[in-house]
């Protein structure tokens, strides 16, 4: 990148920080410390005309991700006639679109044409906070009326509220996660001679059953989405997190990729690929895998299960469990997914785009998601409720109580820190997939990755 294309990229990051700014201030102005009373961004006037630009990697996933959203923004349109929504995909030409969100974001921002509201991942919190310019919802719109939109009827599950808070600030509505969920084949179980009402509840049990689906049935053993580049961090911190060890102090100073819990789990996930009771897979090999029923286990995001249930259809039984724990540890579940940011900087856009996220993280539309998609609603009271997903909860118990558990036992996916912060957890999953299906050392490979990462941490 030229220094001309920098200098452009670092004024408008200033120009952002200093909008925030000027907003926190004053919003501060006025009001009682803490009070949250302030609003700096007024209503819509009545019949007042307005156009934003929604921003979303599900527009590049064809099926029932664009559908959904389709629909979503449809029923929007029909509820805000006044607010017209220009969805669009991440501008790059990525496999998956969700790796163009962060540069497709900065990219327009550099250019003065950011999207009004972008659906970003908790992995990039950290930047989109400091460095992207995402708006401090708390501030422009209150946090009395951000506290109310959490408490609505159906609160959001209390793990999941502050997901998206810097500083008491909050930034962003988490939207759409899941936590591991350890899905598997009754019908492999079967064949193999297993006990599909009893799956394996440790990681022994995993590789003891993955050996038997596959000396018995030809088929690949487990798959564990959490292993490779293409997976990111998210599911490999809860694997950690659960053998008792981290990636990243939680103040998000310190990284300790080589501890002793990171070489347990690599190595344990190393064996099962050379005791052949995991195939050396891609990330889209291993899950197209099991959708087409070559595959007995698979720890995957719930976002899978209309994918999963739509192979299974009439072919096999897809079945659900809480993720493995190594041996006596309590698991740690961790968050996927994203949480929705305003990046508008005119105060009415900035006030459609409220509304949009508004109706986005509400019941009927985390309804719509659920059934749609499989996400687990973050208002997760919605399943016990017959005019939402009572009726869906039912026909698909099984499937989402290890989520539901697992979910009020969440604890954060920490972003890594800095500018760098994607090369930090390239460093990490590189080396991690290395181990796993290359054969490398797990010591020497982890260490020499948080060796490369430590030297792009930030300075404190």
């Amino acid at each position: 990148m030229s220094r001309r294309s920098l200098r452009r990229r670092a004024v408008a990051i200033v120009a952002a920080l200093t909008t925030t700014a000027v907003v926190l201030s004053a919003c501060s102005m006025g009001s009682t410390a803490g009070e949250g009373t302030a609003v700096a961004v007024p209503e819509l006037d009545p019949a007042q005309k307005v156009t934003i630009v929604f921003e979303s990697y599900n527009y590049g996933l064809a099926g029932a991700w664009t559908d959904t959203f389709n629909t979503l923004i449809a029923d929007f349109s029909k509820k805000h006639p006044d607010i017209t929504v220009k969805a669009q995909k991440p501008q790059g030409n990525s496999p998956n679109p969700a790796r163009d969100a962060i540069s497709s974001v900065q990219n327009q921002s550099v250019a003065g044409s950011a999207p009004d509201v972008a659906q970003l991942g908790f992995g990039d919190f950290g930047f989109v906070v400091d460095q992207l310019g995402a708006q401090p919802l708390s501030a422009l719109f209150g946090t009395d009326a951000v506290e109310a939109h959490f408490a609505e009827r159906h609160p959001y599950a209390s793990s999941v509220r502050t997901l998206g808070v810097s500083d008491g600030v909050t930034f962003g509505i988490p939207f759409v996660m899941s936590t591991p969920v350890f899905y598997y084949n009754a019908d492999l179980f079967r064949r193999a001679g297993l006990d599909p009402d009893k799956p394996p509840a440790t990681w022994d049990e995993v590789a003891g059953a993955a050996r038997a689906i596959a000396a018995r049935t030809g088929k690949g053993g487990v798959y564990i989405d959490c292993l490779t580049k293409s997976a990111t961090d998210w599911c490999y911190q809860s694997l950690i997190r659960s053998a008792g060890g981290q990636v990243i102090s939680p103040d998000r100073t310190t990284l300790s990729f080589a501890d002793p819990a990171a070489i347990a789990v690599t190595t344990m996930a190393q064996q099962l690929v050379k005791s052949g009771g995991t195939p050396a897979f891609t990330q889209k090999q291993g899950y197209e895998a099991f959708t087409r029923g070559d595959m007995g286990m698979i720890l995957e995001s719930s976002s899978m299960q209309a994918t999963f249930l739509g192979g299974a259809k009439d072919k096999w039984e897809l079945r659900a469990a809480p993720m493995p724990a190594f041996g006596q540890h309590p698991t740690v579940p961790t968050n996927s997914g994203v949480a929705l940011y305003i990046f508008a900087k005119d105060p009415a856009k900035q006030r459609a785009a409220w509304e949009l996220i508004r109706y986005l993280t509400g019941n009927d539309a985390f309804t719509t998601i659920a059934k749609g998609i499989g996400y687990l609603p973050l208002r997760t009271g919605l399943v016990d409720d017959p005019a939402h997903l009572s009726e869906w909860a039912r026909e698909n118990r099984g499937l989402i109580d290890p989520n539901l558990d697992q979910l009020q036992r969440l604890e954060p996916w920490r972003s890594m820190p800095g500018n760098s912060y994607k090369q930090i957890q390239s460093n990490l999953m590189t080396a991690v997939e290395k181990v796993v299906y290359q054969g490398a050392d797990p010591q020497a490979a982890l260490s020499e990755a948080q060796r490369q990462s430590t030297r792009l941490m930030p300075a404190r």
